[in-house]
């Protein structure tokens, strides 16, 4: 009997010198001031990264040609404590309205100007078993920790 072995969610935790209003505002309002110009679908390179405040917003990307690119929408919004997005983007690098898996940020007041981030990207094994879904959930953890990594500067800045 072959035994099915569920991928963990990407988690990610650290922490920004900003209060949690102020960490909120820059990831959902300020998306595309640290949005990594390199990761977009797509054939035109990438003009604008657009996360819609409030649930059922769409998050989204804008780019040279005038099209637009979905990847998901705001299932949660909660200033400035918490924010859940469907991922719709499956490992063939497309948007697919039938998948979900969901993307969660926390925001934690720790005192002084500071902030704990909680990040947690869930439900990878909706890609399936395939050896390009295997590959695409390990590149997806280290591109969450480069993508991460841009919007700590912005909020540190």
């Amino acid at each position: 009997m072959s035994q099915t072995i569920t991928p963990a969610a990407i988690r990610k935790s650290f922490t920004v010198r900003a209060p949690p209003e102020k960490a909120f505002e820059v990831f959902t309002r300020g998306f595309d001031r640290w949005w990594p110009r390199t990761h977009y679908l797509g054939d035109s390179p990438l003009k604008e990264a657009v996360l819609e405040p409030g649930v059922g917003g769409r998050w989204f990307s804008r780019h040279e040609d005038g099209g637009e690119q979905l990847w998901g929408e705001v299932l949660d919004w909660e200033p400035p404590t918490r924010l859940v997005i469907a991922w719709r983007i499956s490992h063939e690098w497309g948007y697919d309205p039938k998948l979900l898996t969901e993307v969660e940020v926390r925001f934690t007041d720790l005192g002084s100007g500071e902030t704990r981030v909680d990040f947690e990207h869930r439900g990878l094994e909706r890609f399936g078993d395939s050896n390009k879904a295997v590959q695409t959930r390990l590149s997806m953890n280290g591109g969450w920790g480069t993508i991460l990594e841009s919007f700590k500067a912005v909020a540190d800045g």
